[in-house]
């Protein structure tokens, strides 16, 4: 169950995490501005709707592009937790 879970299916490697990609780079950034710098007004608001924007992004490419099967379930639960915080938040 472990091996087709994280094995990546075109080079046959365990792949349990990879260096970001541009999307979750950018998540990552707003997320630790919004942190150190702790802004407000427009440039707050911006940078929460640049960040679920960019997670959201990233979560598709997951679902849909993920090298197994633990990656595409990151994916589709990130996905689903910024769909149902964007609803009830």
């Amino acid at each position: 169950m472990l091996r087709w879970l994280f094995r990546d299916r075109a080079t046959g490697a365990v792949v349990v995490a990879q260096p970001p990609n541009a999307s979750l780079a950018v998540f990552l950034a707003c997320t630790v501005a919004l942190w150190l710098v702790d802004p407000a007004g427009d440039v707050r608001a911006a940078l929460v709707v640049v960040r679920t924007l960019a997670l959201g992004v990233w979560a598709v490419d997951e679902l849909l592009r993920g090298v197994n099967p633990f990656r595409r379930i990151l994916g589709a639960t990130v996905l689903t937790a910024t769909l149902i915080g964007l609803l009830t938040g």
